[in-house]
């Protein structure tokens, strides 16, 4: 199996098939970190696809001095920068449903709407979340980053996406203890 440098060199040489290798290969994962991080599914397609164009304009850039993966996902998490700055963003600022694929034939029905409130409740709780705050408890949990790599993806130093992480499972405690009690206390967060 190729490895992402030896498809990347196919690529830059003309290969179609390995492009496609490539985004098959990453797609679920840079499509799931902009969903957690977007919330919405379709604006979520939309900008994975923008993401795979960015990457195929960058490859000759591209230096071989880390993982591949590692330097796709900063690539998406620059965009999802870039559209939160967007006029599209603050003009249409929704929050979807989320996808719940729970397929556990054994649970009982109440079991399964137990277990998509409690997704949707985590879900909102991470989108409640300030930015910087948000993006690095998205690494770090949900695609298993190590510090260091979410450090190099954001551009800060290690002690700052510490605190963060920190911070983020501070505040995603208030959130989800508070309920629907403490809506109030969501606003001031």
């Amino acid at each position: 199996m190729l490895t992402d440098e030896d498809l990347v060199q196919e690529i830059q040489s003309g290969s179609q098939a390995a492009m496609e290798v490539l985004v098959k290969r990453h797609y679920s994962s840079i499509y799931s970190y902009i969903y957690r991080k977007i919330g919405d599914r379709h604006t979520a397609y939309d900008l994975t696809q923008e993401v795979f164009m960015k990457m195929m304009q960058s490859l000759g850039a591209y230096r071989n001095n880390g993982k591949f993966a590692n330097w796709l996902m900063k690539i998406a998490v620059n965009h999802c920068l870039d559209y939160y700055r967007s006029k599209h963003y603050k003009q249409n600022h929704t929050q979807t449903e989320l996808d719940a694929n729970v397929s556990d034939d054994k649970s009982n029905v109440w079991d399964l709407f137990h277990i998509q409130y409690q997704r949707e409740k985590a879900k909102q709780a991470v989108l409640l979340l300030p930015e910087h705050q948000r993006d690095v408890i998205i690494l770090n949990f949900y695609h298993d980053l190590k510090v260091k790599e979410i450090a190099d993806m954001t551009d800060t130093n290690e002690s700052t996406v510490k605190s963060r992480i920190k911070a983020g499972i501070s505040k995603l405690k208030q959130i989800l203890l508070a309920g629907d009690d403490g809506c109030e206390k969501r606003k001031q967060i």
